[in-house]
């Protein structure tokens, strides 16, 4: 699997390739039975958890590398990250019980959130259920399936440490990069090779898709119990499109219609982000943004480079109305309201 880094906090991301009163009941079910002398109580539930959901969870090799995947339906869907098989001319599927590999299709792509479905014809998979990311809770217990290091079938336990996090990844060979919104920060061990597979509930769920996690370099490696996960509700809404037609056309996700380029000056420090071009009646256009522009903040965020750029809109949504500071080639600043328009699949 490749792996792309991506600044954040001063650390870096690496991809690791990678009813409401119903779903409370459910969770004070679980912690009812994690009294203390519960220990086998525990274990059953893991093992019943794998037991359910790794059946459906396969290994994708490329000509490149590896990852992992879920089985999203009966038509052999299967929903992985994008940055596993993007620029792949072979795509393989094995599934957990290790049987011969199967030749697998690109359904489609939306590498804005890292995300892909490819498809196998005529075999027997099983789908994943997938749950509802929005009714996670900080402290809850996860499991991460997958096969990092190509050890196939592996499974690690931790649990959900953060929600709502924003976090980008790199450019790495035909992957460009992704931005992705409310995602679930674990503590759950991601390796590579996990990348696409699956974060799992005590419930059975899949909550999330393992994609990032964050290198340290003061130890020149992963930082421990610290990975990051697609929301299992941005990765239904994705697939369910690509599935559909090959193509996302409602991404929920904001746009300013620019191309842009990170700008530095005569000192070499990073100052602001280059608009290279703007979409033709778009939303930049619109609200006075021209090529050679140089955008210095997004609603009072300063946005220094372009991933700070794309994580300031990952926050917003189309149609929202936003402050923009920009500077003129001449050095004048000025400050527009752009109507946010919505990134194209």
């Amino acid at each position: 699997m490749r792996s792309g880094m991506a600044a954040i906090a001063g650390l870096a991301l690496i991809a690791a390739c990678a009813d409401g009163g119903a779903k409370k009941a459910e969770r004070t079910a679980t912690a009812s039975a994690l009294t203390p002398g519960s220990g086998r109580q525990l274990e059953q539930q893991y093992e019943q958890v794998v037991k359910t959901v790794l059946p459906s969870v396969v290994q994708i090799n490329t000509d490149s590398g590896l990852g992992s995947g879920i089985v999203y339906d009966t038509k052999g869907d299967i929903v992985t990250n994008d940055h596993v098989v993007a620029g792949a001319q072979k795509l393989q599927v094995t599934s957990a019980s290790g049987k011969k590999p199967l030749t697998a299709t690109l359904v489609g792509e939306f590498a804005a959130n890292d995300l892909a479905v490819v498809r196998v014809k005529d075999a027997s998979l099983k789908p994943a259920t997938f749950g509802d990311s929005g009714s996670l809770a900080v402290g809850q217990i996860v499991l991460a399936m997958g096969n990092p290091l190509g050890l196939s079938g592996s499974v690690t336990n931790g649990i959900v440490s953060a929600l709502g996090r924003t976090v980008s990844s790199n450019h790495e060979g035909a992957f460009p990069g992704a931005t992705i919104a409310d995602a679930v920060q674990t503590s759950a061990p991601i390796n590579p090779g996990n990348s696409g597979g699956a974060l799992v509930t005590l419930n059975n769920e899949v909550v999330g898709i393992p994609t990032l996690t964050v290198s340290d370099p003061q130890i020149g490696g992963a930082a421990a119990g610290i990975g990051f996960a697609i929301p299992s509700n941005t990765v239904k809404s994705i697939a369910d499109q690509l599935i559909a037609s090959g193509r996302v056309k409602q991404s929920g996700r904001a746009a300013l219609g620019v191309k842009v380029r990170t700008v530095v000056d005569l000192q070499g420090n990073v100052s602001g982000v280059g608009v290279v071009s703007v979409t033709r009646g778009g939303p930049a256009e619109k609200a006075g943004i021209a090529p050679n522009d140089v955008i210095l903040s997004v609603n009072g965020t300063r946005t220094p480079t372009t991933t700070a750029l794309s994580e300031a809109l990952a926050a917003l949504k189309p149609g929202q109305q936003v402050k923009i500071e920009i500077q003129h080639p001449d050095g004048s600043k000025a400050t527009v309201t752009v109507t946010l328009g919505q990134l194209p699949g």
